[in-house]
């Protein structure tokens, strides 16, 4: 029943989103047959929609699928480097190949991602590991320093509206035929789910993995090359949407605990339904204006991300 209300809430925000904008549309409008009214709805509108469901659902599931295998609370792809190094083959791409398919592009920006993921796990591998908070610690530089020589190229070749635009999060250009893309990174994110057994054993660590007959390594990698395709989509599509697999996540295991195959569809939801509410945020605080919902997210996660360490250094002390 609280999974059935959570989807109910989520589904009223997507209607919501669906009458919110700069045009005049209204459920009398599309009764009386208006033409426009229905162009807006099918070309805009559903699309958008669509598209803050997909990419909110399939980040946190990302986030959630990332936490596990590094076995930290405290990362998700876009503290660890991963939407950075996602970010980085784009412009590779557009440097090089500006012409090539989004699917190319894609492909590209998925495997930087998981070169920037493995570079992440390398660091930690030689870095003395003291205290939990070391990870996101050095997630987060290593993020700064792949958005610093991804900023250093874009602003030589004269590309940093374009860098601007992955980094927003921002959905207002998105229309009918410029976000099917993230119907295939929901796909990938639902294979997590068939699979949360074996990524819950993994999280228990190598050894007790291996004892229970579990080849780590493999499912350690298929985690990260999940978490890199759906990093890619989402970043080539709609932009980086900061710190969503890290406070939903979070907060779904503090309510349900670290059986993943229970949280999956807690997080999906979760995770969609709080897109849905920073965009119509982001489009009602300055109407007709629009604050990208990155921006929105951005607040709301450093926030939550705050409270969630001193938290953790709470319950430490």
């Amino acid at each position: 029943m609280p999974l059935l209300a959570a989807f109910l809430l989520t589904a009223a925000l997507a209607c919501t989103s669906l009458m919110v904008g700069v045009s005049d549309l209204s459920l009398a409008a599309l009764a009386a047959g208006d033409d426009r009214a229905w162009l807006v709805l099918w070309e805009s509108r559903v699309p958008r929609m669509l598209a803050l469901v997909l990419s909110g659902a399939s980040m946190a599931i990302a986030g959630l699928l990332m936490q596990i295998v590094i076995r930290n609370r405290f990362v998700e792809p876009s503290t660890v480097g991963t939407v950075e190094a996602a970010g980085m083959g784009l412009l590779v791409m557009t440097l090089l190949a500006p012409g090539a398919p989004v699917i190319v592009k894609m492909a590209v920006g998925a495997v930087f991602a998981m070169a920037g993921t493995g570079l992440f796990l390398l660091i930690l591998r030689r870095v003395p590991l003291r205290d939990q908070m070391m990870v996101p610690l050095i997630g987060i530089i290593l993020t700064g320093v792949l958005q610093a020589v991804t900023t250093f190229f874009a602003y030589r070749a004269d590309l940093m509206q374009t860098v601007l635009a992955w980094t927003q999060g921002d959905l207002s250009g998105v229309l009918r035929g410029r976000y099917e893309l993230l119907w295939l990174g929901a796909a990938v994110a639902g294979l997590a789910w068939i699979t949360a057994d074996r990524f819950t054993l993994a999280g228990l660590g190598r050894d007790m993995a291996a004892s229970l007959g579990l080849a780590h390594g493999r499912v350690v990698g298929l985690g990260l090359a999940i978490v890199s395709l759906v990093t890619a989509v989402v970043v080539v599509t709609v932009g980086i949407i900061p710190f969503l697999g890290l406070i939903v996540p979070n907060l779904v295991s503090l309510a349900l605990g670290d059986n993943m195959r229970r949280a999956v569809p807690w997080v999906a939801v979760s995770g969609a339904g709080l897109v849905l509410g920073c965009d119509i945020l982001g489009r009602t605080l300055r109407a007709p204006y629009e604050i990208p919902v990155g921006t929105i997210l951005g607040v709301i996660g450093s926030l939550v991300f705050l409270i969630l360490l001193l938290r953790r250094r709470a319950d430490a002390a």
